[in-house]
């Protein structure tokens, strides 16, 4: 039998077994992160997505393990980031970076790749950039937090640490709350005056930049901390600063939260209770209480979100690779249906 031949019996020896076909070389989309921004994927859009991903964690139709990484500098790590959300047809991984120094390198703290897989076949669809997906999942996801946990009529924000987290947590929130005034907090006070003039602009709203800390927690209804994640922090809010009523969202972990803080919170959930495990085991969270709900078990109506107006409430949301993949997919069929990206061989 000739190679042809025997190609073709394979082919056909495939198709009786229910296969479409034997896969021949072909393509994955490049996107890099001028594409992805050109795109311009509503956040609004984001948000609903991971509102309905949550939903179906909940429910147990999503396949996520925790994210594996390797650590070449402190307080570093680079991380490998599986999932499949069966209802999007969506699977992939992202493999992403963070690394506190390269602030003063002129870098990004966080940078990375992101692969599409066909979920019937597992042939690559797509590669790009994860630096801008990473940025808008994050903020999505602390607003469908705060959708469950925080006070409807929520309208004051205290953001700390401005940052590429400070900007996209603040965009996210402003979509689903009627914000009037928000206080911005940074360790340096320039960024945070750049942060209120530029924010205050881009959503229309009052922002004023404050010289301590404090002054971005007490009395506001939301309060966003974005610093680097640290293993061994020397946390700054203290007891008694987030008032009762309020809902915070510690995207850094629990880095600037003081245990007595933490233990004053009413209802604290996070994104993944198997994720908050394994980075407990790693060291990290010595002095945060264990949650009480998994977010998505608090979407899918299994366990309460918030029950009175006085309750302190948060979200320790870890970074999901499920909120990328909700993400991704849509940024992908967009690329396609308006022709951005490039064409790379396999």
């Amino acid at each position: 039998m000739t190679k042809k031949e025997l190609r073709h019996s394979l082919q056909g020896g495939r198709k009786s077994l229910g296969f479409k076909y034997l896969m021949e070389p072909g393509t994955v989309l490049y996107l890099s992160r001028k594409d992805i921004e050109t795109i311009k994927l509503p956040m609004r859009e984001i948000i609903d997505a991971l509102d309905a991903m949550f939903k179906e964690k909940g429910a147990g139709r999503t396949e996520m393990p925790p994210k594996p990484g390797i650590h070449t500098r402190p307080d570093a790590f680079i991380h490998a980031m599986p999932a499949y959300i069966p209802s999007l047809e969506s699977a992939g991984l992202k493999w992403v970076s963070g690394y506190p120094g390269n602030q003063a390198k002129g870098l990004p703290y966080i940078t990375g790749l992101l692969i599409l897989n066909d979920p019937e076949t597992g042939v690559p669809l797509a590669i790009m950039d994860c630096t801008w997906v990473t940025a808008k999942r994050t903020g999505a996801a602390t607003a469908v937090a705060a959708k469950y946990l925080a006070r409807p009529e929520s309208a004051t924000v205290g953001i700390v640490a401005c940052g590429v987290q400070g900007r996209s947590n603040l965009e996210a929130l402003v979509c689903l709350f009627s914000i009037t005034r928000v206080k911005a907090y940074d360790l340096y006070p320039e960024v945070a005056k750049r942060y209120a003039h530029e924010m205050s602009a881009a959503l229309n709203l009052e922002v004023e930049p404050v010289k301590t800390l404090p002054e971005a927690v007490k009395g506001l209804d939301i309060v966003v901390t974005s610093g680097p994640i640290l293993k061994n922090p020397k946390p700054l809010i203290e007891p008694g600063w987030l008032s009762p009523g309020a809902f915070a969202s510690p995207v850094d972990f629990d880095s600037y939260w003081q245990g007595g803080a933490l233990r004053e919170i009413n209802k604290l959930a996070t994104d993944d209770l198997a994720q908050m495990h394994y980075y407990r085991h790693e060291g990290y969270f010595k002095e945060t209480p264990k949650p009480y709900a998994d977010l998505g078990e608090i979407a899918a109506g299994l366990k309460p979100g918030r029950e009175s107006p006085h309750e302190r409430t948060m979200s320790i949301n870890l970074g999901l690779a499920l909120d990328d993949m909700a993400t991704a997919i849509r940024i992908y069929h967009l690329a396609k249906a308006k022709g951005i990206g490039v064409e790379l061989p396999l």
